[in-house]
Parts: C-alpha cells; structure tokens; sequence
C-alpha cells in the first residue's frame, strides 16, 4: 500500500468518540432497523426511573 492510499483509507474512516469509524458506523446502519428496540427499551426504562425518583415511588 502507498502512502496515498492509506491517506485516503483514513481521510473516509474518521474515529467518533466512541471509537467506531464512520464507515462501519455507516455499514451498520444500513444492516440494523431503526428505531432500534434496544434503544427504545433503554429511553423507557430510563424515563420511568426518572419519573419515580421525581414522584418518590419505585421504578
């Protein structure tokens, strides 16, 4: 490989700050549904805990 090719290669993957590239990033997206059930369970466990503390009950 030369020296421009992998300037290239790293000028397109880009680390965010949780380390994954854009280009991955990018590959994963196409394969993964969005809105992603995880995501939606994570956010609503998270508003009821949120909500609890706010009341004083348990989530």
């Amino acid at each position: 490989m030369s020296n421009e090719a992998e300037r290239r290669i790293l000028v397109v993957h880009l680390l965010d700050r949780d380390g994954l590239c854009t280009g991955y990033r990018a590959w994963w997206l196409r394969l993964t549904p969005y809105p992603c059930w995880q995501v939606d369970w994570a956010t609503s466990r998270q508003s009821r805990l949120v909500t609890a503390a706010l009341l004083g009950g348990r989530a």
